[in-house]
């Protein structure tokens, strides 16, 4: 269509459909008092036991569904800033990821063993993070957080930083810092927290909840290589029907975050399209709600995360 962006095409040859195996996470790493690790809980003879005003002693340190990161959840909300509408045209400027031809029949991409897929993988469990040579490193540990309903927030990591290095990443939920909970505690309190750790020669450790607000998606280029989607500034604005990205539940007004495990936040479009060209055929992203993304983010300059962001490739 004359002066609108063109598909970008890619190759790839079709992969049988199969049933992506279940994924398990492995319970290891120390104990925290308070703090169940990823992997599902046993209790003898079924459901676990109740204690009298357990619901309410943790109602303020867990708030409801309704009150998710300081915004009222309710059905007109999700209705408009949550759409599932699918768009066919390309405005002007946007990137396209690709349009998928009529026919194409990938529904369910062989997925179980892609690289990128490890890379990308959100368990939304619990792991322990030790984080050392901090003090000799210059006395910074890289990291920008925020308090968000009483939980506290990764929302920038600098390239290099022993945060970085130590594998954290933008939307992990910090839960201890050396066995002190940071449930209720404010975004400053957070920070000094972090800077008098920093400060320390011993290591820091930290329980971190792997990315809660955030969710992958694997989809299949089909023979010319497109997978149906388009996004401006980094936001899903439109996805192609029946092409690969609608058939794997993509939505629109979802903001990229990670392309095969590489977080893309603060780069422009071109870059993104770029990276996606460079993937393979199997390619998976990380995505979360554009109105949450903007929330969070609404703190942080800009400028510092395209120049400071970490942006490398996870190693799995």
């Amino acid at each position: 269509m004359a002066g609108q962006p063109q598909p970008h095409a890619f190759q790839h040859h079709p992969q049988p459909q199969v049933q992506a195996p279940i994924y398990a996470p492995p319970q290891h790493g120390p104990v925290y008092p308070g703090v169940a690790l990823a992997g599902p809980p046993v209790h003898p003879g079924g459901a676990p036991p109740q204690y009298p005003g357990q619901a309410a002693a943790f109602a303020p340190l867990y708030p409801r569904l309704d009150e998710y990161m300081g915004i009222a959840i309710t059905p007109e909300l999700v209705r408009t800033k949550m759409p599932t509408v699918v768009a066919l045209h390309h405005p002007q400027g946007m990137a396209v990821a690709g349009v998928t031809p009529a026919g194409a029949q990938v529904v369910a991409p062989l997925s179980g063993g892609a690289v990128g897929l490890k890379k990308a993988e959100v368990t939304h469990g619990i792991r322990h993070v030790q984080i050392g040579m901090v003090k000799a490193g210059g006395g910074k540990i890289g990291l920008r957080v925020r308090n968000i309903n009483n939980g506290i927030f990764i929302t920038f990591v600098e390239r290099g930083s022993p945060g970085a290095v130590a594998g954290l990443r933008f939307g992990d939920q910090i839960l201890q810092i050396n066995g002190a909970n940071m449930a209720g505690v404010d975004t400053d309190k957070a920070m000094k927290i972090l800077v008098k750790c920093a400060s320390d020669t011993a290591p820091i450790s930290m329980a971190i909840k792997d990315r809660p607000f955030e969710r992958t998606i694997t989809m299949h280029r089909d023979s010319n290589g497109t997978a149906g989607f388009v996004f401006k500034d980094g936001e899903i604005t439109s996805i192609v029907k029946d092409s690969s990205a609608a058939r794997n539940g993509i939505l629109t007004e979802h903001q990229l975050l990670e392309i095969e495990g590489q977080n893309v936040i603060g780069l422009k479009d071109k870059e993104v399209l770029n990276i996606i060209k460079a993937s393979p055929a199997c390619i998976t992203i990380t995505i979360m709600p554009s109105f949450l993304y903007k929330h969070m983010m609404k703190c942080i300059s800009m400028s510092m995360v395209q120049k400071n962001m970490d942006h490398s490739i996870p190693e799995v």
